[in-house]
C-alpha cells in the first residue's frame, strides 16, 4: 500500500513555485519539489493569496505529498481551507501524472482524512469531483463518501458534491 507524508508549503516556497524557481522552493520547503509543482503555479497563486489574506489557514491548505521511502514529491494535497461555520473542510488533491495509478492518490486522501478525523472543530469532510473524472470518484470510494448533490463550478463546469462525517 502506498504511503505518503506532507511537506507544508510555506508562502516563500509558493511563491518560488509561483516564479517557476524550483531551486528556491525546494529550498524554502525543505524538500526537493518536482517540476509538476511549478506546473501548479495557478493553485499557488490562489493559496499564496489565501494565506496572506487568512495566515490560519496556511495550516490546512498547500503541501505536497512526497512518497514514503521514496522521499520523491508524487503529488499535493490539502484542503480548500480551515473548517467553514458547519465544520466543513473540503478535500483538494493531485497526483503527479508520472505516478498515477499506484495508489498514491488513494494514499493522499488518506492522510487528508486523517487529518480532519484528528480535529474536533471538523464535523464533515467535502469532495466535489466532475462526473466524467473517473479516477477521482473511484479514488473516493470506500473512504464513507456519500453523493449530497451537485454544483456549477466555473472553472470545472458541473461537479458532483460528496460528504463524509468526520
Amino acid at each position: 500500500m502506498a504511503a505518503i507524508r506532507f511537506v507544508q508549503l510555506s508562502p516563500a516556497a509558493l511563491s518560488a513555485l509561483i516564479d517557476g524557481d524550483l531551486a528556491a522552493a525546494s529550498t524554502a520547503a525543505g524538500h526537493p519539489l518536482s517540476d509538476y509543482l511549478v506546473s501548479e503555479a495557478w493553485l499557488w497563486r490562489i493559496r499564496h493569496e489565501q494565506i496572506l489574506a487568512e495566515p490560519a489557514s496556511a495550516d490546512w491548505i498547500a503541501r505536497a505529498a512526497v512518497a514514503v521511502g521514496e522521499e520523491v514529491v508524487v503529488g499535493h494535497g490539502g484542503f480548500h481551507g480551515p473548517p467553514d461555520c458547519d465544520g466543513v473542510v473540503e478535500v483538494a488533491y493531485s497526483v503527479d501524472p508520472e505516478y498515477r495509478r499506484r495508489g498514491y492518490g488513494r494514499a493522499i486522501l488518506r492522510e487528508l482524512l486523517r487529518r480532519a478525523d484528528a480535529d474536533p472543530a471538523v464535523t464533515a469532510v467535502r469532495a466535489s469531483i466532475r462526473p466524467d473524472n473517473a479516477a477521482s470518484l473511484a479514488t473516493l470510494a470506500g473512504h464513507g463518501f456519500t453523493r449530497a448533490g451537485e454544483q456549477w463550478d466555473q472553472e470545472d463546469g458541473l461537479e458532483l458534491v460528496f460528504l463524509r462525517p468526520a
